[in-house]
């Protein structure tokens, strides 16, 4: 019985020395998964302060006569603002606004009603838009960030 003994009191001791690895291990695999919860947590926080809030350029509201056609002579009241991607082209655009409204002015009114109406003329219109406006404002001047043109009225008549 002897013999007997002393193999319970070793598989015993295997038995407790299997059940602290496998709790080391758990206790191990439980704090891994809890840091990389509270670091990922850290990434979105720093994701949310690195978003960018838009910029935007208003441009006042005004009406165009548009080139004739078969219904005579058609008018465009249209508001427009620029979506842009950095403060340098917002202060641009601001300080040369007469020359960006003239420069639209003189895009809008070579168009005709019947290319404005539909949304592939709107989307037409917002490249050339932005086409027109790449040309410098001012010498020299760095090469203007305009990502979008929205248009917030539009009214052919």
């Amino acid at each position: 019985m002897a013999k007997s003994t002393g193999g319970s009191s070793k598989l015993l001791w295997l038995m407790i020395l299997l059940v602290l690895l496998s709790t080391a291990a758990a206790g191990a695999a439980i704090y891994m998964v809890m840091n990389d919860r509270s670091s990922g947590e850290g990434s979105v926080q720093t994701q949310q302060l690195q978003r960018q809030a838009p910029i935007f350029v208003k441009i006042d509201p005004f009406t165009v006569n548009l080139a004739d056609d078969n219904f005579g002579s058609r008018l465009l009241y249209t508001g427009i603002s620029l979506r842009v991607g950095n403060d340098e082209t917002h202060e641009i655009l601001a300080e040369h606004m007469p020359q960006v409204r003239s420069r639209l002015l003189m895009l809008f009114s070579g168009k005709r009603a019947n290319e404005l109406t539909t949304p592939e003329g709107k989307r037409r219109l917002s490249d050339e838009v932005i086409a027109t406006l790449a040309d410098p404002l001012t010498e020299p001047q760095p090469p203007l960030d305009i990502r979008d043109v929205l248009f917030t009225e539009f009214i052919v008549q």
